[in-house]
């Protein structure tokens, strides 16, 4: 089923942003862009970055009422206060958000009026669908993330047949919100949800406990997404937004692959590390990931890339043909991406808090960098090349890093 649900997603995906192609262009999808950056923000704020903490523990106190009371209690009472004060400061800022990420089309702060009234149903949403993979209901998260995907692209058709470029944006934020009735109606079907919501039950303890967790994901998702839109904002003002249009395809394109590697990673490996007791089953677990895994996500990408115009027009249209220019220096960078991905795990696995935080701030500082004076030099195509020294670099800092691991 999971191989099904990313299937479905990926076509799902490629469909809306053949239409995003058709009807607002490289433009458009350079907006969309920043604004999905500056949502990954927002998201992983009003949830506190609590998604892998929240599931752990969930996963252990199923079974133990009282236990996964104060967990839940503790947890929607947080989200709900931090999402409160956000919408706040989204709907008093949103002139000012709206010049930062749209330059001087001011007529979208509709946008981010529209966000901070849904923002705590946006939240409340991820939150059910973490507590329904962590009571094991597998099933029905799949089954509400492909009646989300579905959601999503028919909205997006008709925002956009009807709004063009400003429905696209409101359809990367509204969708989301309606599938919180789906997912509340699933989660009863579980258990009474707000009879284990009270205020009694809050317990600093589980926030101690989650703190962790927070960290890695606020970094990750947080300070990522607002370095990417940086670098975003920074074609634009020196290239122009179209070349930022492309840039965007070729990063969707390269989400859509490096979402089977992630799925994998996340159901099959992910576990395997965080109960590896030895050095020897840990060097098992990463051998079969770079014997098994990665050569045929190589061979995916070369075949790819000889194939790149065919793909241009499939997902896009003939307007976005420039971005074949960008797919080598892509391939290459996700290529060391992927074979960093097994090793950073091992942060989430092992808990590895500072470790994590410090090597990803690194990278991130890395990629601007490198985006900064590249781009002078070489363009757009200067992206793509930062991108690949980046996580060349970043590979090579995992391999010393866990180098005892992987050799002794």
């Amino acid at each position: 089923m999971n191989s099904i649900s990313v299937i479905l997603k990926i076509g799902i995906g490629v469909i809306t942003s053949k239409v995003l192609a058709v009807f607002i262009g490289p433009s458009g999808l350079a907006l969309t862009g920043n604004l999905k950056n500056f949502l990954t923000s927002i998201e992983s704020i009003a949830t506190l970055g609590f998604q892998n903490g929240i599931l752990k523990y969930i996963v252990e106190a199923k079974n133990d009422s009282e236990a996964l009371k104060k967990i839940l209690s503790t947890v929607f009472i947080s989200l709900l206060a931090v999402s409160l004060i956000l919408s706040i400061f989204l709907f008093g800022f949103s002139s000012y958000l709206t010049t930062i990420l749209f330059g001087n089309e001011l007529h979208y702060s509709i946008v981010f009026k529209t966000l901070a009234i849904v923002l705590p149903w946006y939240a409340s949403t991820i939150f059910l669908i973490v507590i329904l993979n962590g009571l094991g209901k597998f099933q029905k998260v799949i089954y509400v993330n492909i009646f989300g995907n579905v959601l999503g692209l028919l909205f997006t058709v008709f925002a956009v047949l009807n709004y063009k470029t400003l429905g696209a944006l409101l359809s990367i934020i509204i969708p989301p919100t309606l599938l919180f009735f789906v997912a509340f109606y699933a989660i009863n079907k579980e258990i009474r949800f707000f009879a284990l919501i009270s205020r009694h039950s809050f317990d600093f303890k589980v926030l101690k406990n989650l703190s962790s967790y927070s960290l890695m994901a606020l970094v990750s998702s947080v300070f990522g997404s607002l370095v990417f839109l940086a670098i975003r904002n920074n074609i634009i003002d020196v290239l122009g937004i179209e070349k930022a249009g492309y840039w965007e395809a070729m990063t969707r394109i390269s989400n859509y692959y490096l979402l089977f590697i992630s799925t994998i990673l996340s159901v099959y490996f992910f576990p395997k590390l965080a109960f590896s007791t030895s050095k020897k089953a840990l060097r098992n677990v990463i051998k079969s990931y770079y014997i098994g895994v990665l050569p045929l996500f190589v061979i995916g990408l070369i075949v790819l890339y000889f194939l790149r115009v065919f793909f241009i027009k499939l997902f896009f249209t003939k307007e976005f043909l420039p971005v074949s220019d960008l797919f080598f220096w892509q391939l290459f960078g996700d290529t060391f991406k992927a074979a960093s991905l097994i090793l950073g795990y091992q942060f989430y696995a092992k808990k590895l808090t500072l470790a994590f935080i410090v090597t990803e701030l690194i990278s991130l500082l890395m990629m601007f960098l490198f985006c900064h004076f590249f781009i002078i030099t070489y363009g757009i195509e200067g992206i793509v090349m930062a991108h690949s020294l980046t996580y060349f670099i970043y590979f090579l800092i995992l391999l010393f890093y866990f180098r005892k691991n992987l050799t002794q």
